[in-house]
């Protein structure tokens, strides 16, 4: 009998001999690779603690922006002038924010306005017949904070005057 031969397709020799290798089409093996990578997610990890850290300080920062935002810049108590402006602008300044629905910082405002206000229990007695209960409950328990604020106010204008 006579020997036949018969031809192979070249794609499948080059095959084969990518398969013995390791040649292209196949996986890198994973120890060669593995130390870079690793490396490179530990940079890349603390270099996301740096920026999760930065967002938390900025969101701080923003927080702490917002409940200043309600405690104006008290005037010269002495000034009464300074005082009357201030006292206007902060009972509109209360009013336009009550009437947006952010009680929280109109309530904020209205206190300023009490706590500079020559007779403050005669407004009062005009914010109870005019805000909400629930809105007038919310002054009443912030009154404390804002005269505490009055009084070291006063104490450290007092000390800039020595």
């Amino acid at each position: 009998m006579a020997h036949r031969s018969f031809a192979v397709p070249a794609a499948t020799i080059h095959a084969q001999r990518r398969r013995e290798d390791g040649g292209v089409g196949t996986a890198p093996s994973p120890p060669v690779y593995a130390e870079p990578f690793l490396l490179g997610t530990a940079s890349t990890s603390t270099a996301k603690e740096e920026v999760k850290n930065r967002l938390r300080e900025g969101r701080k920062k923003q927080k702490l922006a917002k409940e200043r935002a309600g405690l104006s810049k008290l005037p010269d108590l002495k000034d009464a002038e300074a005082v009357q402006k201030f006292f206007l602008e902060e009972i509109q300044l209360g009013e336009e924010l009550l009437a947006q629905g952010e009680y929280e910082k109109g309530v904020d405002h209205l206190t300023n306005a009490i706590a500079v206000y020559g007779q403050p229990q005669q407004l009062l007695q005009v914010l109870q017949q005019t805000l909400p209960p629930p809105v007038f409950q919310m002054l009443l328990t912030k009154l404390p904070t804002i005269s505490q604020r009055i009084v070291s106010a006063q104490s450290l204008a007092e000390d800039d005057v020595e």
